[in-house]
């Protein structure tokens, strides 16, 4: 099954690192947070990505073309008179990295539609590039699978300006509404699974996935919540990244299960 990473917008609100880099590609622990959000999803066994980029879209795919080199001891030799390149200790992912230019002002709907060709008839996961989970991926599957419905997103307990959803008793989504301040509420975290279908609700570039499906799909009956009460943290402000820095120095990262 194929995870769907939306990585394309242009993170203003961490302009200080952004404006040099995708936020999807800003590191904390040395690496990229996109890094840390493919290795939760690998520890579950799903190492096929698509990554919607866009904004400064080429650095994202310089970084996995030199990965294997990056992360790994080589020893270059010229002494032949030419190169001969030796890759010592290899330090390497069991993944499979498609990067799509989906456009620098399409919107989050938008992308995920430019990436259909490589997705197929088949159901996939979708998560923001900005934001880790100690979210059971398995179990998050498997209750997708039981409820079939169009979709399925993790929905989290936080008093934060995200978007807000009406759950009933058996965790269906009744609606999905933008943000208001302190609401206090269930907010959508991501974490995602869709079935095609989700395709159709998509008209073009300037579809919004959060306002425009979302909203449809909770309209119509056809989105579910699975509520996950341990840890997310997205990474919106330099302070939020101060927090998940911390975090990994002091060996308190509850996403890391490498």
């Amino acid at each position: 099954m194929k995870v769907v990473l939306l990585a394309g917008g242009k993170g203003t609100r961490i302009s200080e690192e952004s404006q040099f880099r995708p936020k999807p590609m800003i590191e904390i622990g040395g690496k990229p947070i996109l890094w840390h959000i493919m290795k939760e999803y690998s520890w579950y066994g799903f190492n096929e990505f698509v990554i919607c980029a866009g904004y400064k879209q080429e650095y994202i795919k310089e970084w996995f073309s030199q990965y294997f080199i990056n992360y790994s001891d080589v020893t270059f030799d010229y002494t032949g008179g030419e190169l001969t390149t030796l890759v010592h200790d290899e330090h390497i992912e069991p993944w499979k990295v498609t990067v799509v230019d989906t456009g620098l002002d399409t919107m989050t709907g938008g992308r995920v539609k430019r990436v259909q060709k490589y997705i197929g008839n088949e159901t996939f996961m979708l998560t923001y590039g900005d934001g880790v989970c100690d979210v059971d991926i398995s179990k998050l599957l498997d209750f997708h699978r039981e409820n079939k419905k169009t979709a399925t997103l993790t929905a989290v307990l936080r008093e934060e300006e995200k978007g807000v959803l009406d759950i009933d008793e058996n965790n269906s989504v009744r609606s999905f509404r933008e943000k208001r301040s302190a609401d206090g509420t269930p907010i959508n975290a991501g974490y995602m699974v869709l079935e095609p279908k989700i395709f159709e609700y998509i008209e073009g570039d300037g579809t919004v996935f959060e306002r425009d499906v979302l909203e449809s799909l909770a309209t119509g009956g056809e989105l579910m919540s699975y509520t996950h009460r341990g840890f997310w943290q997205c990474m919106d402000s330099a302070r939020e990244k101060a927090i998940l820095e911390t975090m990994i120095e002091n060996g308190r990262a509850p996403w890391i299960h490498y």
